[in-house]
């Protein structure tokens, strides 16, 4: 089904822990670079024919860009909607094993703000 180019957000990445989601990563924090597919398989201790494959693959849901031998994330697709996504799990990551995450009733006596004192003066 053909989509509007100008209002498509792509917003189904790639499982966490895929060589999709790794690749999409990498080059997500190097925007402005492309990088060979043998660069990315050995930056990324990924199997050179599974970077082939993933790389068309991505490229075919519009998230990466193709030049030559060159790979790049596709900024106008990686937007900041997806990037949030990202960003979102990397702030998880980083706070897991916390105290809140260890202690998940950690707000069981914390007060109501939403409720008002609505007695007049």
């Amino acid at each position: 089904m053909p989509a509007e180019v100008e209002s498509y957000h792509p917003d189904d990445l790639p499982d966490e822990e895929t060589n999709g989601r790794q690749i999409l990563e990498f080059l997500a924090t190097n925007p402005d670079l492309g990088f060979r597919a043998t660069e990315l398989a050995e930056e990324l201790d990924i199997p050179r024919g599974s970077v082939g494959t993933t790389l068309r693959r991505l490229k075919e849901r519009g998230l990466l860009r193709h030049k030559a031998k060159y790979w790049a994330i596709n900024v106008e697709a990686y937007d900041a909607h997806t990037a949030s996504a990202i960003g979102l799990q990397a702030v998880a990551d980083q706070f897991e094993d916390d105290y809140y995450d260890q202690n998940p009733d950690w707000d069981s006596d914390l007060p109501d703000l939403g409720t008002e004192d609505t007695e007049d003066a």
